[in-house]
């Protein structure tokens, strides 16, 4: 191992490219920067978004972390798989996925499940499948405080709607729900001033409500941008995501950040078609393609320029492509783990430069068994 950098592998011949690659001592050093960061593992509720795996879901039920955050049904039955004990729905349910939320309720029955909502039709639909059923369902409101993605705008509309909730005996009002993934800024006290504006719109709904004496049990804020500063915050949960496997956008974006990447894609030149030209396996279906170029930071190639991008193909220009083979081994961080991490059936765990496993990416589709 000496002289070699974390990310590499003894036996990079015997891999398949493009894989990726995770490094659980890394992981779970994330797990506890987090834990460091907001001093309550109560206060957490991570997202499973990013890395879907029960390997890592366990990791963080190791260090004391239970309530967790999900996107889909499948992540949701995920969670209940690994016994979980509280599991928020931070989609709201609609069609299909309104009667699987309800059989997730049923057939987990050790797992607390709640979900979001953001207008009188859906909690309507909500109350009167409860009733059908004769069980009370868990409903956060989810809030728009400038995202404009989904939610209610925090205004009278908002207060009528929760205390609707309140006063439905088919419902728990559990609290509010507001994700603030628009607040961006590189600048932590940039940050901080955006994410405060925004906060206060949650605060100044939840007083309002409670002057009527209908209580707001919880909040359950942000992302991993804002985390930093919703950790510092009292009775609020955070969800933070992108913190366990992090990426190239979030580590140069945040500073005050400190994560360490622990999933990297392993990678090949397939191709010098010429002069100052490679091609390297990474096209759409290895990598998330949805940003601009840069897509990845390539480790050795960080001078070359990433110029397209197909299905299967990456190509560069790289004025030194004379010293490179077609072959040639390489390592790169996804500018964007979450969706990078979707195109993959599994993960190749690393530990001191060897693959020692696989883990599976479990609720990499819509559907597991419900």
């Amino acid at each position: 191992m000496s002289g070699k950098k974390w990310y590499e592998i003894d036996n990079p011949e015997e891999i398949v490219s493009p894989s990726l690659l995770v490094y659980p001592d890394r992981i779970e050093k994330n797990i506890k920067l987090m834990i460091s960061m907001i001093g309550d593992v109560n206060r957490l509720r991570p997202h499973i978004k990013t890395h879907k795996t029960a390997e890592i879901i366990e990791m963080q039920m190791q260090y004391g972390i239970q309530k967790f955050k999900c996107a889909t049904i499948a992540e949701a039955e995920l969670l209940a798989q690994c016994d979980a004990k509280d599991i928020l729905l931070a989609m709201q349910p609609v069609g299909a996925n309104l009667t699987r939320f309800f059989e997730l309720i049923t057939t987990y029955p050790n797992s607390h499940f709640s979900t979001i909502a953001d207008n009188k039709y859906t909690i309507g639909l909500i109350s009167k499948m409860a009733a059908s059923k004769n069980i009370t369902v868990s409903l956060f409101l989810d809030l728009n405080t400038g995202m404009n993605r989904t939610g209610i705008e925090p205004n009278d509309s908002a207060f009528e709607l929760f205390t609707g909730i309140a006063n439905d005996p088919n419902l728990n009002a559990c609290g509010l729900h507001a994700y603030d993934g628009h607040i961006r800024d590189t600048d932590i006290n940039l940050r901080k001033k955006a994410c405060d504006t925004a906060f206060k719109l949650v605060t100044d709904l939840k007083r309002k409500i409670e002057a009527t004496g209908v209580e707001v049990k919880t909040l359950v804020m942000g992302g991993s941008p804002s985390f930093p500063i919703h950790a510092k915050r009292e009775n609020v949960e955070t969800s933070p995501g992108t913190t366990l496997l992090w990426d190239e956008r979030y580590g140069t974006s945040f500073s005050d950040m400190p994560f360490l990447p622990a999933a990297v894609l392993l990678t090949r030149i397939i191709s010098k078609p010429k002069e100052g030209i490679i091609c390297l396996d990474l096209g759409h279906k290895a990598i998330a393609p949805e940003m601009d170029f840069p897509r990845v930071k390539i480790f050795g190639l960080e001078d070359a320029e990433q110029i397209g991008q197909s299905e299967e193909h990456l190509v560069l220009h790289y004025t030194q492509s004379d010293t490179l083979k077609t072959g040639d081994v390489f390592y790169a961080i996804p500018m964007h783990i979450c969706p990078t991490v979707a195109k993959y059936s599994k993960v190749l765990t690393v530990e001191k430069g060897k693959i020692s496993g696989a883990w599976k990416i479990a609720a990499r589709d819509h559907q597991m068994q419900i």
